[in-house]
């Protein structure tokens, strides 16, 4: 397990990595806003996702999985029975998601953007969330002590994020592995108002394919 350590601020929070999902157990740290389980896709799964990618008609899909008991994610997502080693990995991970929180209930996005969603550095007003791109550029982020809160949101000004003094230069933005299971604490989380993890959608080529799942929670959880 890597640390990407913060100096020593009144309200230090770091990201966490590791190779094992043991390490996703540290967003329960409260010098923590970010963990990240580094992990490898698999080839058959790779082929999977660019296919589904490529396919139209999806490019954002929301549902509710029950986890109470076993998730069910091919009665949740039938349209994806062609993809069977897809459909496996995200019943691994809701089932993982809902443990961790001990939640009843996991709201699930599959996208296919052709688009950057969120082009502008954000922090989520949510506990917590999973992110996962399994196809294209990862998720953009910024290191806590690299971050001007106060030009968050209307405080920039309306000055793009580069020229409001968001962060110091373009050197401080950190993207996501494809493959990497990230969560990443929002401002909900109790204690850690104010520290939520800074991220944004990484821009896209035109000719550019992406496939990600987010997980939120849609049950009362004590994090």
């Amino acid at each position: 397990m890597t640390v990407k350590a913060s100096p020593n601020l009144s309200r230090t929070r770091q990201a966490v990595f590791g190779d094992l999902p043991d390490v996703l157990a540290e967003i329960y740290r409260d010098d923590v806003n970010m963990a990240v389980w580094r992990r490898p896709v698999g080839a058959k799964l790779i082929a999977e996702v660019q296919a589904l990618s490529q396919k139209k008609g999806i490019s954002s899909h929301r549902t509710i999985i029950s986890v109470a008991n076993t998730p069910n994610v091919e009665e949740a997502l039938p349209h994806l029975a062609a993809y069977p080693h897809l459909q496996k990995d995200i019943g691994f991970l809701v089932d993982m998601f809902g443990c961790l929180f001990e939640l009843n209930m996991v709201g699930l996005r599959i996208a296919t953007p052709t688009r950057a969603m969120c082009p502008r550095f954000h922090v989520d007003r949510i506990p917590c969330r999973l992110i996962t791109t399994y196809l294209g550029t990862g998720t953009d982020w910024l290191p806590h002590q690299s971050v001007n809160r106060s030009k968050l949101g209307a405080g920039n000004g309306g000055l793009s994020d580069e020229e409001s003094g968001l962060y110091p230069s373009g050197n401080h933005i950190e993207t996501l592995l494809p493959g990497d299971v990230a969560l990443l604490k929002g401002e909900l989380w109790e204690g850690n108002e104010g520290a939520g993890m800074v991220h944004r959608s990484p821009s896209m080529n035109l000719d550019e394919h992406r496939l990600l799942i987010s997980f939120d929670f849609l049950s009362p959880a004590n994090p």
